[in-house]
């Protein structure tokens, strides 16, 4: 099993749910973050200053998945998150050893 953490732009979240409920990923965790990357941030004007907001708004996307489902659960991220600019996102592949489901106690690929 693999967990997969998506670090994408707020507005994108919609198209990335749909995009992993497609190929049947339906559980997910969304957190809020806040991040920067090689933009630095970004200017904002507010009345006549203009300030520098340096860590941007992102959400998390989290979802473990099979190991034969990683390409096609990041293929389905990245089409729903993609715009093409700056910012984007990352997504990360990280192993995990194990999963229990609390509520029957099923451990492994059928805890996913």
């Amino acid at each position: 099993m693999k967990k997969i953490e998506a670090i994408i732009r707020e507005e994108k979240l919609e198209p990335v749910k749909k995009s992993l409920e497609n190929i049947g990923y339906f559980g997910m965790t969304i957190t809020e973050v806040g991040g920067r990357g090689r933009q630095k941030g970004i200017p904002l004007k507010w009345g006549p200053r203009e300030y520098w907001v340096e860590f941007l708004p992102k959400l998390k996307v989290e979802v473990v998945v099979l190991d034969e489902d990683v390409s096609a659960t990041v293929n389905a991220i990245v089409k729903g998150a993609r715009t093409g600019d700056v910012g984007d996102g990352k997504i990360f592949i990280i192993p995990v050893e194990n999963a229990v489901r609390i509520r029957t106690g099923d451990t492994g690929g059928n805890a996913v």
